[in-house]
């Protein structure tokens, strides 16, 4: 029989059954960043990895919003907690090796600038002046090598158990994507075509998406066309470069495109910093 209108406890009764409540507005603000992201499929590119960058800050920024919020801490408190820390240490260890590589790599292309542009100090100079370009290279290469090796355990670090909230699930995939073009910028700063695809991945299998493997490093590379350009000189021992203001033009590319990428980095790692501050904060309470 259906029940009366002027019955109270029969009315609040059918009003009980009501669907599930809408996903917060910051948590639909950052699967959409996460969707953009993951959908990019562009080579990369000083120009594509800058426009990641400029994603993920956007996407960073939400993700600090949404911790700050009274569900996301509750969840937080209640499943996942080892891993979201060690997670956002992660980060912040791979953003530092970029950041890093980039310091490295600058100070030693403004050197040899120096070199080029004073043109005084004769062939000897100038040669001693890039192959020690080339060995602080590989010591960056090196560096970058290691972190994208370490990679290769993150499925074991990273797997985290199944979960139906929103909020951690969120934080799940901002560690991946995160992750994932970190990697695509590691090996763009290596310069190297031969960037191997087992990290990759591990990570796109964890993102579960349908992304080609690893992106490879596209003949643009600026660090990449100054590397072959310099270890051709040492290699053959031209005596001179044939083309002075070319390779002073590569190496100015170069610098802008280490500055433009320093940038991005550095907003990155102070987000990261206030991120898995707060992260502390709610965990430690």
């Amino acid at each position: 029989m259906a029940a009366s209108p002027l019955n109270p406890k029969a009315h609040f009764h059918a009003r009980s059954n009501s669907l599930p409540s809408r996903p917060h507005p910051l948590v639909l603000q950052c699967n959409e960043h996460l969707d953009r992201l993951r959908a990019s499929h562009e080579t990369s590119t000083s120009s594509s990895l800058r426009h990641k960058l400029q994603g993920l800050q956007d996407l960073h920024d939400c993700i600090e919003k949404l911790v700050q919020l009274p569900n996301t801490q509750e969840s937080l408190l209640q499943e996942c907690q080892d891993e979201l820390l060690d997670g956002s240490l992660r980060l912040l260890d791979v953003c530092t090796t970029a950041k890093d590589s980039l310091l490295h790599t600058k100070e030693c292309t403004r050197e040899l600038q120096s070199i080029i542009r004073r043109r005084r100090g004769g062939e000897v100079e100038l040669t001693a002046e890039v192959k020690k370009f080339l060995s602080s290279r590989k010591v960056v290469k090196k560096a970058i090598l290691k972190a994208l090796g370490n990679l290769k355990g993150i499925a074991k670090k990273c797997n985290f158990p199944p979960t139906n909230n929103d909020h951690v699930a969120l934080l799940k995939d901002f560690e991946m994507v995160t992750l994932s073009i970190f990697e695509s910028l590691l090996s763009f700063i290596s310069g190297s075509t031969q960037a191997k695809s087992s990290s990759w991945s591990l990570v796109s299998k964890l993102m579960q998406t349908k992304r080609v493997a690893c992106s490879r490093v596209a003949d643009e590379s600026e660090f990449a066309q100054v590397d072959t350009v310099l270890q051709s000189f040492v290699l053959h021992k031209a005596g001179k470069f044939e083309d002075m203001n070319n390779l002073q033009n590569q190496l100015e590319n170069l610098e802008s495109c280490i500055q433009d990428l320093e940038q991005g980095l550095e907003f990155l790692f102070r987000r990261l910093i206030k991120i898995r501050v707060a992260l502390l904060n709610i965990l430690s309470h």
